[in-house]
């Protein structure tokens, strides 16, 4: 599996061809053109490519000239569109516990999405933030705009529907329409080229009862998850591989940080990765071997940058790797790349 075809439930998509329709255009022959189907939305096990509908968001916004698509899209859906992660969370003793059944169960819905409960990121202790994220490690702006908007959605429904108190909201991006249209959405600032995608919202929120629950229904629910879903449907050395050529740099995720993306205990990871029959270092050798040859052979990019690129800590280190994997050296290779056939 390519990160492209990493899937998430088609429902993600209902209500988009409605608003297509309403902003002039035509919803069903829009998606068709993408090679989605319209009733495909309504079906509650039906899954699309991730990627085809992130570039499916952001060409909508463009032709439509919508830029708050992302925003508009999450305004309109309610929990059903989670599939059987819905009844879970309508059915939680408290929004802690919804939050903590969210990032247990997001990869029914998607396993190319992360859902998760951190430290407030300008560090207040009686503030927490539920950070959203793409295990694939790239999102495009409208899918990020959509992804916390839902996020905020859920936070919003359980807690009864009235305002929760959320404190500033944190976006990866450059505000893709006025500012004013981001505040007026979630009734807070919004701080734009942040490092995370991200709702900031006070830590006793956790504690608060959700209303209606019923304690019954959401075990019945999360035994119904545990025992119908699962990893490996999706084969997690794919899961691993699209997480880490998502991450360049010298501070590239490691066994912890990729497990904690997934949901996963780290020695649970290594278990499926072996049951698979390959290791973590497989998987990052498999990625930084492909990035490498890339650098190498399509940018001008100096060998020790690359290597700081790919994470390896010096030049030497490179070359070395540049010989297991290619039988030549660095240079050799980049010249080889350049020379006509």
């Amino acid at each position: 599996m390519r990160h492209s075809d990493v899937p998430i439930r088609a429902s993600i998509l209902l209500g988009l061809p409605a608003l297509i329709t309403r902003l002039g255009g035509h919803g069903d022959e829009f998606l068709a053109a993408y090679g989605f189907d319209e009733e495909l939305t309504a079906q509650s096990d039906a899954f699309v490519s991730l990627r085809q509908m992130e570039r499916l968001l952001e060409e909508a916004a463009r032709r439509f000239e919508v830029p708050d698509l992302g925003l508009r899209m999450a305004a309109q859906q309610d929990l059903q569109i989670l599939g059987p992660l819905a009844i879970a969370l309508e059915n939680s003793c408290t929004v802690g516990d919804a939050l903590e059944c969210t990032s247990r169960f997001l990869y029914v819905f998607s396993p190319g999405l992360s859902q998760e409960v951190i430290p407030d990121p300008l560090g207040n202790p009686d503030v927490l933030a539920i950070r959203y994220a793409s295990t694939t490690g790239t999102a495009s702006p409208q899918s990020v705009d959509y992804g916390l908007g839902m996020v905020h959605r859920v936070v919003t429904l359980v807690n009864g529907g009235g305002f929760y108190g959320l404190r500033s909201v944190q976006l990866p991006h450059p505000p893709l329409a006025p500012e004013a249209v981001y505040r007026a959405h979630f009734g807070a600032e919004v701080a734009f080229d942040s490092a995370l995608a991200c709702l900031r919202l006070p830590r006793h929120l956790l504690n608060v009862r959700v209303s209606g629950g019923n304690e019954l229904l959401r075990d019945i629910a999360v035994d119904y998850l545990e025992s119908h879903f699962g990893h490996g449907e999706v084969p997690v050395a794919d899961l691993v591989t699209a997480i880490l050529a998502g991450q360049q740099g010298p501070d590239r995720p490691d066994l912890a940080k990729v497990a904690r993306i997934l949901n996963l205990h780290p020695r649970t990871l290594q278990r499926s990765l072996a049951a698979e029959g390959v290791g973590f270092k497989d998987l990052v050798d498999l990625v930084r071997r492909d990035q490498v040859r890339k650098l190498i052979t399509t940018t001008h990019l100096s060998f020790s940058q690359i290597a700081v690129q790919v994470g390896l800590r010096e030049q030497s280190s490179l070359t070395r790797a540049v010989r297991r994997w290619f039988g030549t050296s660095p240079s050799r290779l980049r010249r080889a790349a350049s020379d006509p056939p």
